[in-house]
Parts: C-alpha cells; sequence; structure tokens
C-alpha cells in the first residue's frame, strides 16, 4: 500500500477545503443527485479521542496554547456542551455507554475487558434499520479483552456492536501499534499494515477514502488512540513535527500543585492534541469536498480524561475533572446554532441525542437523554446531575452536580477484587466546584458539610437504584480524608 507522509496529507486539507476548486465543485456535483429522502437523512460522522481533557480546547477559555482551530471552528459554528461529563472514566465502559445510551448495569461493561454483549441494541443497529451504513476506523476496546495475544486480534462480527459495513479497526490499539507503524484489521480479519506514517495520520487516511466512496445516509466513527500514551514504554509520542515544540508549556491548575507525570509528558501530550485538531480539519475539509457538509452531523467527543498520575498512580480513573470531563462539540442539521450549553450531560445521552437528530425514534430502554431540548430552547426540567461509575483502581459510585462532585468507594477487604456491584460504600471524596474548581481540598468527612454529603448521598443513592444497581449502604465518612 502507497501510504503518503504526513505532510501530504494534511496539506491537502486546504485544498480541499476551497469552495471554488474544480475538483470540489465536480464532487459536489457528483454528489448531488441523492434522492430527497437521502437529503433529508443527516449523515453522521464520530470522532473520538482517547484521553483528551476538555480544557485542551480553546474554546472553553482555559488553555492559551492555540491548540484546537479547527475544533473551535466547530464551536462557533455548531454547539459546544461545556459540561460533558463521562459514564465512567476509563476506556471500554465509557464507549459501551457512548455507543448504547445505557449505563453499565444495562450493558455489562463495567471494566476493560468483558466487552460489548452480541446483540446489544446501539447507535449502530438502530441507523442500520433505517438504511443508514454503519462504518468504524480505529480503536474499538469493545470485544471480549483476555490479556492475551489471541484478543489482540481481529474483532469478530458478532461483537462489533452493529458495525458491520466497512470495519478497519483493532480492539485494543495501544497494544498493536506504535506511533509510525502497526496493525488494524479489516473485516475479514486480514491485517492492514501501516509503517513511516503517523498512526492517527493513518486512520485520517483510511477516513478521506471512505467520504470519498461513501454513500449517504452513513454513519463514520473515526476512532484515534491519541492522546492516549503509549502503553509498553509509558510516554506520549506527537509526530516528530510536534516533538519538542510545545517545551515549557501551559499548565493546568489542577496539576501544578500535585506530583506526577506532567513535567516531563506534557509538552508531548499537547503535541498529540494540535495533530488530533489538524486530523479532524481534513476530516471536515474532506466533506465539504465531497458535498456532505450541509447534510452531515460531525460530533467531537473523548472516552475519558487524563491527570498524569496526579490523583492515583496512573492517568484516569479516579472522580476529577481530570478523568470525567470531557469535550462534546456537535455541528450540523440541527446543530449549527453557535450555542454554548452549561447544562451537564454525559456519554449515555450522546446516541439519543444522534437518535433524535437523525430522526430515528429513541428505543424506551435507553437511560440517556437527548440534549436536543436543551439545543433548541424548549427543555423546562433538564435534570443537572450525572451518574459516574469507578472501576479497576477501585469500585466507586459519583454524583457530579453543577456544584458538587461527591464520590463513594467499596471498602476493600482482604483478597479483594473490583466488583460491578458493591453492597456497601464509603463516602470518599467530596469537592466545592464554586469554592475549589481544581479539587484540591476534600471536604469528605467534615463538619461543616454533613448536612450536604447527607443529601448528596440520597441524590446517588436514587440515581444508583434507577440505574438498575440494587439498594447498597453508603456509610458516611467517619473522618476528613487528606
Amino acid at each position: 500500500m502507497n501510504n503518503p507522509s504526513r505532510r501530504d496529507l494534511l496539506k491537502s486539507a486546504p485544498i480541499l477545503a476551497s469552495a471554488v476548486s474544480a475538483q470540489a465543485s465536480a464532487a459536489k456535483s457528483a454528489a448531488s443527485p441523492q434522492s430527497s429522502a437521502a437529503k433529508s437523512a443527516p449523515n453522521i460522522v464520530i470522532l473520538i479521542s482517547d484521553q483528551f481533557r476538555a480544557d485542551n480546547l480553546g474554546c472553553m477559555g482555559m488553555n492559551p496554547m492555540e491548540l484546537t482551530p479547527n475544533f473551535d471552528a466547530m464551536a462557533r459554528r455548531g454547539v459546544l456542551f461545556r459540561s460533558a461529563v463521562v459514564n465512567h472514566p476509563v476506556c471500554a465502559p465509557a464507549r459501551a455507554s457512548l455507543f448504547t445510551g445505557v449505563y453499565e448495569e444495562k450493558h455489562g461493561v463495567w471494566h476493560n475487558g468483558p466487552g460489548l454483549q452480541p446483540g446489544s441494541v446501539t447507535l449502530a443497529t438502530l441507523l442500520r434499520s433505517r438504511g443508514y451504513s454503519a462504518n468504524y476506523i480505529g480503536k474499538w476496546h469493545l470485544a471480549l479483552e483476555t490479556n492475551t495475544p489471541a484478543s489482540h486480534g481481529p474483532v469478530a462480527p458478532e461483537m462489533r456492536g452493529g458495525f458491520l459495513d466497512l470495519w478497519e479497526a483493532a480492539n485494543v490499539l495501544e497494544l498493536t501499534s506504535h506511533a509510525y507503524e502497526g496493525n488494524i484489521f479489516d473485516a475479514a480479519g486480514k491485517p492492514i499494515p501501516f509503517s513511516g506514517i503517523y498512526r492517527d495520520d493513518f486512520l485520517t487516511q483510511r477516513g478521506v477514502e471512505f467520504l470519498r466512496r461513501a454513500k449517504p445516509p452513513f454513519l463514520l466513527v473515526v476512532s484515534y488512540l491519541n492522546t492516549h500514551h503509549q502503553n509498553d514504554t509509558d510516554d506520549y509520542v506527537p509526530p516528530k513535527e510536534f516533538a519538542n515544540k510545545f517545551r515549557n508549556p501551559f499548565v493546568p491548575q489542577d496539576l501544578r500543585p500535585l506530583p506526577g507525570s506532567w513535567p516531563s509528558q506534557l509538552g508531548d501530550y499537547y503535541g498529540c492534541v494540535a495533530n488530533i485538531d489538524a486530523a479532524a480539519g481534513t476530516i471536515l475539509a474532506t466533506l465539504k469536498q465531497q458535498g456532505f457538509d450541509s447534510n452531515t452531523i460531525v460530533l467531537f467527543t473523548s472516552d475519558h480524561g487524563c491527570h498524569f498520575k496526579t490523583r492515583n498512580t496512573e492517568y484516569k480513573r479516579s472522580p476529577h475533572e481530570s478523568s470525567i470531563h470531557v469535550p462534546l462539540i456537535v455541528q450540523g442539521p440541527g446543530f449549527d446554532r453557535g450555542l454554548e450549553l452549561r447544562q451537564l450531560v454525559s456519554h449515555v445521552d450522546v446516541t439519543p441525542m444522534l437518535l433524535e437528530a437523525a430522526g430515528v425514534p429513541v428505543p424506551a430502554e435507553m437511560q440517556g437523554r437527548s440534549p436536543m431540548p436543551l439545543v433548541e430552547g424548549r427543555a423546562q426540567d433538564w435534570r443537572d446531575e450525572v451518574y459516574i461509575h469507578l472501576s479497576e483502581f477501585m469500585t466507586g459510585r459519583v454524583l457530579r452536580t453543577p456544584r458538587w462532585t461527591y464520590a463513594v468507594a467499596a471498602p476493600k477487604v482482604r483478597g479483594w477484587r473490583p466488583v460491578p456491584d458493591a453492597p456497601q460504600y464509603i463516602e470518599y471524596m467530596m469537592y466545592d466546584l464554586a469554592a475549589d474548581p481544581f479539587q484540591h481540598v476534600n471536604l469528605a468527612g467534615r463538619a461543616e458539610t454533613q448536612q450536604i454529603s447527607a443529601q448528596l448521598r440520597e441524590r446517588l443513592l436514587a440515581r444508583i437504584a434507577e440505574a438498575g444497581g440494587g439498594m447498597p449502604a453508603i456509610e458516611p465518612a467517619q473522618f476528613p480524608y487528606p
């Protein structure tokens, strides 16, 4: 396979974006004889960046590095959800909630490993039932994972969550590739190797090739590994052009007073962020070239954030904003409003929102709520809180409200292992986001917060029961945590 260089791939973006070019005009004319039914059904493109902090976005107003001009332009055109929060800050459970619209009590992916059950109702299965093709490129992480080489290979069709048209993916891409070489697998399970081209640019290239031959209506997901660390070397590997470009970078305020890996890793992480934005620019430009721009919903998000080992011994799996607060930007039909929303939304809300925007009925069993009433200015009873799970580092449950983060954890016992549902939890962390937005003062167990913690405890118990998690006990903290 002839792989273009990264420079050639990204240089194509301004060419593709030129509305006056003969190539773009020809492509638009070729795409125009679509049926009225096809025109009315919007295409949907979802871009996922792994481990991408919400405050990387320039449009969030928290980072002056100007790393994300393309995402910032999306926000100006469409809808920026300023308070988008995950339902689980780890890869597989987050992705399961994103694509199913239900919590882990229903989808069963409570940590990295179990895999999404065959036959699950997903965004892909529902759109395919309405005539869409469902296409996937990149990191999946929703097939059964057993930590053996076999489980890092091709994904069986029944484990693809309904993405049964174009399939060019790897279940755990961080274990089948490095920055400039590796494999993904096609629908027949055959390797698609790449070498000499940057990994995420290779995935962008595959997305561009799909869009140049796509027939509406289509669902396309391009799921990038960046900005995830490279597991076997425990570092961030930006494109060579960005290596050492962001030395002495801006440091987010939540990281500054805490020891962690950020002093050595943040600059290269920012290089990965900048490249993801460039990749998004190429996808957006290709949509415009192909005449899909006016009838395609484009959504950008992440599965979780990154706290650079400041909150526990790795990068996520904590109740802090650096783990749970992710980007969510949507543009296209129904979303081109130049709107910023501050109400809390979460991953389980994404599939219902996209279904409603596409005119597809939302199944009653979906636990997420479509934010379209917020987008259209007609919401009257939006419940402004999010229910979150923790696993692997600990078993926990979290309630995030506009002001408070309230987290409980299952106590450890001898032989303890993480479990999906614990019968008992103890208050673990509590942060007042109005007074302490960077979460440096844990209020769990303090006398002055006992009244509000009791209220939050009852609200969290109600959300656990509503999601299908039973009626566990939550014990108040008996002393302040450090």
